[in-house]
């Protein structure tokens, strides 16, 4: 804490600024202690309040941040209620006394404001925001908690409740969008956007501007009160129709945000703080924030760290890219390496209308990416004039990593090693983008096996963050470790994975898939079964799934995985026959979602339905759970991944299922699925879960 004098003799500011006494990559959290430690601090700056010595109050952060939110590492070391309602209480403790000052407090936003420390500045009178600032976020509802320090219950009164319920339920349920300061402002947020070179002196001098009255902050019309009654009760019905859609009840923490903004509108102070302590409080005990945060350390602390991987000093340098093929993904693979590893890529096709139709494929990728203002002009230009694409082989014979992505058929990339290896340098890497075949068969054909290795893109490239680095028992340390470092400059995250069937996302949601077409071809109703794993809240029903990946594609890999694997992986002859149709499995998207859930016209190929044997929902719901536990058993004891970790963070990032359920393997645990099945719980207790005594 300091003393400031305010510009043009305004008075004295108290300016507190939160600082955990590290550098930028270790962010300030607000955990049991530092809180305790503010409210110190506080309540001796409202005594000197009190006392006539100051006019108004400032708190600010170190560089590049305000505060990051609640220490979750303590978050997850609560194993007694009574803890957990002391945390809830403690934010409200201390961050109201930033509201009940008795002079005007300003926070002045100058970097990251996640959570608990957005809420410390909703608790000032008055925020200024940095230009440059990017992530200001209420996160919660992502991970299984709540604004629970004040923010179901200042944000309406603030901004409205439609743009409280954009922050609070919308954004987080959107991959935890942040917003920026710009859009802070322009949502009342945050009252003025300034200059991030001189920020702290420039909101100094706005903060006398605003005691002396020669600035008025402009406020929301919400300012006077809550918006209008019947506002007010629509957008709450809307939000909560708008979750049973996305989430069907699978996720607790956004119902009960809801519910604490709908209390809010005539609550007062007190009874509104005491129910988000009550909710709080809740959360921090359940299962299902447990399997968030430990989703949450698997895809930020433990991802930078991957499994299995060599030392990266023994990846090969890649200064040039080779691609066998030039289709969408192709395309795709091409212009995120030229984006990100800025080296030229040569891609091959066979003849030149393929030349031409993926030099078309890539200059739309490129087009599409400045147009939206992903790229810039120049950047997209460089982009483009680092790819090539041609016919001749040759033009790939220079490069250190040559990927092939040619049709899912073994002997075409059997043959397409074949060509290569005698064509690249002898320290090149093949790699292969197969989605379920097997690498080593792919390979063992070669003089030099042990350079070829597996790099499994998922689709959309841009946008999906994982890769398969798929290891066979001849590959070298140097070709995994090209791998590996390849895919983190790619700004990716690579799960090491044995070289078995499907590896591991194609293996699981195939698993899942054939027990979902299992149970309709018995007879279960398809709209039955397109609903029976909505408790998950998994991002997308099975049949949707299957239109998404598209149905050929998903039989090719369902064949494939039946003749590696067998009858766990049944074939089924209705879908065969809907592809053979060129039909659909959900309807055409008609902008009301309709493409969400299945077209019942198609239970015509499976047969009437309700026949002897057919499942309920449950049913199915059950079949797919122990499937999915029979199938993680089996990958664990065959070593495709040392250990369910690496499961779980494949199928959050490759598959999206959500920080709730940890993944998969937390929630067979929390269902008691694993034990029945496999005979013990994958995850030691307290891992994902509440520990309990």
């Amino acid at each position: 804490m300091r003393d400031v004098e305010l510009p043009g003799g305004a008075g004295v500011l108290a300016l507190v600024t939160l600082d955990n006494g590290l550098d930028h990559t270790k962010p300030t959290t607000l955990g049991a202690a530092g809180m305790a430690g503010l409210q110190d601090a506080l309540q001796a700056v409202r005594r000197r309040a009190d006392a006539g010595e100051i006019v108004a109050v400032g708190i600010t952060g170190k560089p590049y941040f305000l505060a990051a939110g609640a220490d979750l590492t303590a978050v997850a070391a609560i194993a007694d209620r009574r803890d957990a309602r002391a945390i809830a209480e403690l934010g409200h403790a201390t961050l109201r006394i930033l509201g009940e000052m008795g002079v005007p407090t300003f926070a002045y936003v100058n970097g990251v404001a996640l959570g608990g420390g957005l809420e410390v500045a909703l608790h000032c009178t008055y925020r200024t925001v940095a230009a440059d600032v990017t992530a200001i976020a209420l996160p919660e509802t992502f991970l299984g908690l709540v604004p629970g320090w004040g923010g179901c219950t200042l944000l309406p009164r603030l901004v409205g409740v439609r743009r409280a319920l954009d922050l609070i339920l919308t954004r987080p349920l959107a991959n935890n969008r942040m917003t920026k300061a710009a859009e802070a402002v322009e949502l009342g947020l945050a009252d003025v956007l300034l200059h991030p070179a001189d920020f702290l002196e420039q909101s100094l001098v706005w903060t006398a501007d605003v005691l002396a009255g020669r600035v008025q902050v402009a406020r929301s019309p919400s300012d006077a009160g809550p918006d209008d009654d019947a506002t007010w009760d629509a957008t709450i019905t809307a939000a909560r129709a708008a979750l049973d859609a996305r989430l069907h009840g699978a996720k607790q923490a956004p119902y009960r945000a809801l519910e604490l903004v709908a209390g809010s509108r005539t609550a007062d102070r007190d009874t509104a703080f005491a129910a988000e302590d009550d909710v709080l409080t809740d959360l921090l005990m359940s299962d299902e924030l447990r399997a968030g945060l430990y989703a949450f350390d698997l895809t930020t602390r433990k991802a930078r760290k991957p499994a299995g991987a060599p030392s990266e000093d023994l990846a090969v340098p890649v200064r040039s890219v080779g691609i066998v093929g030039a289709g969408l993904m192709a395309g795709q693979l091409a212009v995120l390496l030229a984006r990100r590893l800025r080296v030229p890529v040569a891609l091959r096709e066979v003849d030149d209308e393929r030349v031409a139709a993926g030099l078309a494929g890539v200059r739309s990728l490129v087009d599409g990416m400045v147009a939206k203002g992903r790229l810039s002009d120049a950047e997209g230009n460089r982009v483009l004039a680092s790819i090539t694409v041609s016919t001749d082989l040759s033009t790939l014979a220079g490069a250190d990593l040559v990927i092939e992505a040619v049709t899912e058929v073994m002997a075409i990339k059997q043959r397409v090693f074949a060509e290569l290896e005698d064509l690249v340098g002898e320290h090149t890497v093949l790699a292969t983008n197969t989605s379920a075949l097997s690498v080593t068969q792919m390979s063992a054909h070669l003089r030099r096996p042990e350079r070829v290795v597996g790099l499994h893109f998922f689709n959309p490239v841009a946008q999906m963050p994982l890769i398969e680095v798929v290891r066979t028992a001849s590959s070298s340390d140097a070709a995994v470790a090209t791998a590996f470092a390849v895919a983190k400059a790619l700004g990716k995250t690579a799960v090491g994975v044995a070289d078995r069937p499907g590896f591991v996302v194609n293996r699981l949601l195939l698993r899942m898939l054939a027990e979902v077409a299992a149970a309709v071809e018995s007879g279960t109703p398809v709209g039955v079964a397109d609903v029976a794993l909505r408790p998950l809240g998994l991002p997308m029903g099975p049949f949707a799934l299957i239109q998404l990946v598209g149905l050929p594609v998903a039989l090719h890999v369902l064949r494939s995985l039946h003749e590696d694997l067998g009858d766990r992986y049944p074939l089924s002859p209705g879908l065969e026959r809907l592809a053979s149709e060129g039909r659909r499995v959900v309807p055409v998207p008609d902008g009301r979602g309709a493409e969400h859930a299945v077209d019942p016209a198609i239970q015509d190929v499976f047969g009437s339905p309700g026949r002897p044997g057919s499942l309920d929902a449950d049913g199915v719901r059950d079949a797919v759970l122990a499937g999915l536990a029979q199938e993680i058993g089996l990958m664990l004891d065959e070593g495709v991944v040392a250990s369910p970790e690496s499961i779980d963070l494949a199928m959050i990032l490759g598959a999206g299922w959500p920080f709730h359920l940890g993944g998969i393997t937390p929630y067979l645990d929390r269902t008691g699925t694993s034990e029945r099945v496999l005979g013990r719980r994958l995850l030691a207790p307290g891992v994902a879960d509440v520990p309990r005594g």
